[in-house]
Formats: C-alpha cells, structure tokens, sequence
C-alpha cells in the first residue's frame, strides 16, 4: 500500500511538472532573430510539440474527434491512481492535466507516463521538470500502454 501511495505521488509530482510548464512556443517571426524564436529553439531545449520523449512510444494518432469510450476508461485509471496528487483541470500537488496536449506531444506524454525513470535520465524537459519541482521524479505507475493511450484521450476532454 505504501509503495502505491509513493508511485501515485511520484506520478502526480510529474505531471504537475508537465502541466506547469509555461513554455508554450510561438511560430519565429520572418526576420529569424533569436528574440523571435521560441524559447526551445533558442536554448538547446528541443521543441515541446516535437519532441516524442524517451521510451516506447514513437507515434500516436490522434483523430480529430475525442474517443469518448476510451477517454471514458482512460478517466476510470486516472482517478484510480494520479488523483491523490493531481486535480484535473487546477494546480494541487501536481499540476492539472488540462491543456498538456498544447504543451507537449502526445508521444512525449505517453512516454512520461510509461517511462518516467529513463526519461529523466535522458529526456532534456524532462530532467528540467525534475529541477523546477525539487527533484521530485514521478512514480512508474507500470500502466500499460493501452491504459497510457487511455488516460490521453481523458485528457483531450479536460
């Protein structure tokens, strides 16, 4: 029970490091100056809405229109183990889910929900995530990635 309660803080702890990012990048102006470009594309931080992250997951199709069914499952999993730590759409323990897919892939959130470990070992958010939230690493909730794909399409309702 203990270790549960430790993997769901460390998941929340993560997504609230994914969800308080304000690092939302804008188009670079004609003129091509550093001041224009996003702040990923200025440092050597890659792209958020390109970057798939380390792990399993390299492409995910998303339709245009939410798959309420699977979104549906996908809700049942995130309340069973992220919402001790994250409220849906406001900041708790760890940041709210809402709006993630307009800060990040959904490769990349997939991949953190799978594979937190690696990727702050090796993925450059999200080892900054790691240092903006106190080293606080999400746990590995060992979802599946059937459950992962879930809890994505719950957060295109949010």
């Amino acid at each position: 029970m203990k270790k549960q309660v430790l993997n769901l803080f460390a998941l929340i702890m993560l997504l609230a490091a994914i969800g308080c990012s304000s690092d939302k990048s804008e188009p670079a102006a004609a003129g091509g100056d550093a001041a224009a470009k996003p702040k990923s594309m200025v440092s050597d931080e890659p792209d958020p809405l390109e970057n798939k992250g380390v792990g399993p997951i390299t492409s995910v199709e998303l339709s245009a229109t939410v798959d309420q069914a699977m979104a549906d499952k996908g809700k049942v999993v995130y309340e069973k183990m992220c919402m001790a730590c994250h409220k849906p759409t406001e900041k708790f323990i760890g940041p709210a889910p809402k709006g993630i897919l307009d800060r990040r892939s959904p490769e990349w959130v997939m991949n953190m929900i799978l594979n937190p470990e690696q990727m702050v070992k090796e993925d450059p958010i999200a080892k900054k995530l790691l240092m903006e939230f106190n080293g606080s690493p999400m746990a590995n909730q060992h979802l599946t990635q059937e459950e992962a794909r879930q809890v994505l399409e719950y957060f295109r309702t949010l």
